[in-house]
């Protein structure tokens, strides 16, 4: 089987499921708000849902190690974001939707895990490294079209159950689409060695802080711009344009990454962590320029930082691929967890989110000196050098 078709299934299974299963839910919040199945307090809890399921589901993928257990959780994770998008369909109020999105995040991180060890294992193997980089925009592509799906629903007078309907139609015929070509589990993940696992335990746990700190500073942009958007143009279709220019410009972002040079993936790391701060702090501009910027700055370092933070795994320990995907996931989702927490708190004391706002935005400025320092310092040692950059 050729790997381009391979990694091309690969990356519309991250489309259906991030895209659809993971994110779908940002799109229809404004709807859902305004048909009274949910408040802004009950949204958070609810997104708090997805991303707890996600934790979990990252967690579980850690240990699958044989080929059979790698299997049923791809199959499994793509059809359960089938399934309970269309369960959504039938759904009315707050516990419904709160159970379902705790579905959809396990099943989504059990894809996502599986999709990046698998494919980049392949893309590695057939030296295709560029292309297996291109599978992280299947999620920004995926992104893209809810929100135009959801352009053209609200466009058409559709409530929120037409559109969880097309969305799961949409995922069913990706899904079946790509089921025959998707990369397969060959054999048993190797478990390192006690040896290797000390000599990288100190850069992958730096890493995982990394990233849940990029889990704080993305989620409140990429959870409420719709709503924000839809409160700054009154509920006007302007407003539905946000989310889908949000997915675009992410796989744009990585378009850009995979087109750089080998080696330094600390120094664009870094940039794109800062980059994405400063979107943060765009979104408390206001208004339509605000918003705008927000979804530049925002929404083009996203994917591109989940790719730069598996490369870099990869480069610390590239006999543990699949293990340290899921740890990261983990990480990752930990840091999305505590957002509708922050989001809640500062709207409790200050009355809006620019609190949070503010603190998000420091947290990925942090991210990106801690990876700025780590490179430089590895960069310094003749030993560390020449394996990782």
């Amino acid at each position: 089987m050729s790997p381009l078709i391979q990694l091309l299934a690969s990356a519309v299974a991250l489309m259906m499921a991030m895209g659809i299963g993971r994110f779908a839910l940002t799109p229809q919040l404004p709807q859902l708000i305004a048909e009274g199945q949910l408040d802004l307090t009950a949204a958070g809890l609810v997104a708090a849902a997805n991303y707890l399921g996600y934790f979990l589901g990252a967690l579980d993928a850690m240990f699958a190690r044989s080929p059979g257990q790698v299997r049923l959780r791809l199959q499994g994770g793509l059809w359960l974001c089938v399934v309970l998008t269309l369960a959504s369909w039938a759904t009315d109020g707050f516990w419904g939707h709160l159970l379902l999105r705790f579905g959809t995040g396990v099943a989504s991180a059990w894809v996502l895990v599986m999709i990046t060890s698998l494919s980049q294992q392949l893309a590695n193997a057939h030296n295709r490294r560029r292309l297996g980089a291109l599978v992280f925009a299947g999620p920004g592509l995926g992104i893209a079209l809810t929100g135009l799906l959801a352009l053209l629903a609200h466009r058409l007078g559709l409530g929120s159950a037409a559109l969880w309907l097309i969305y799961a139609v949409a995922a069913l015929l990706m899904l079946l689409a790509i089921r025959p070509w998707l990369p397969q589990a060959l054999q048993a993940a190797p478990a390192p060695s006690v040896q290797q696992g000390l000599q990288r335990h100190v850069g992958i746990g730096r890493l995982g802080l990394v990233y849940a700190l990029y889990g704080v500073g993305y989620i409140l942009p990429a959870t409420f711009l719709s709503q924000m958007a839809s409160q700054q143009f009154l509920g006007q279709w302007l407003a539905d344009l946000f989310w889908p220019a949000f997915g675009l410009a992410a796989a744009l972002g990585v378009l850009l990454v995979s087109l750089r040079r080998g080696g330094r993936t600390s120094t664009w790391l870094s940039a794109t962590l800062w980059l994405q701060g400063l979107g943060v702090l765009a979104c408390l501009i206001g208004g339509g320029v605000g918003l705008a910027l927000g979804v530049v700055l925002c929404g083009a370092p996203f994917l591109a930082c989940m790719q730069l933070v598996m490369q870099r795994s990869r480069e610390l320990a590239p006999h543990a691929t699949q293990r340290n995907a899921g740890l990261l996931t983990a990480c990752f989702a930990l840091g999305q967890l505590s957002g509708p927490l922050l989001a809640a708190l500062s709207s409790h004391y200050s009355g809006g989110l620019q609190p949070a706002l503010m603190l998000s935005a420091g947290g990925l400025a942090v991210a990106g000196g801690l990876v700025w320092l780590a490179g430089n310092a590895q960069q310094g040692s003749p030993c560390q050098g020449k394996l990782t950059s």
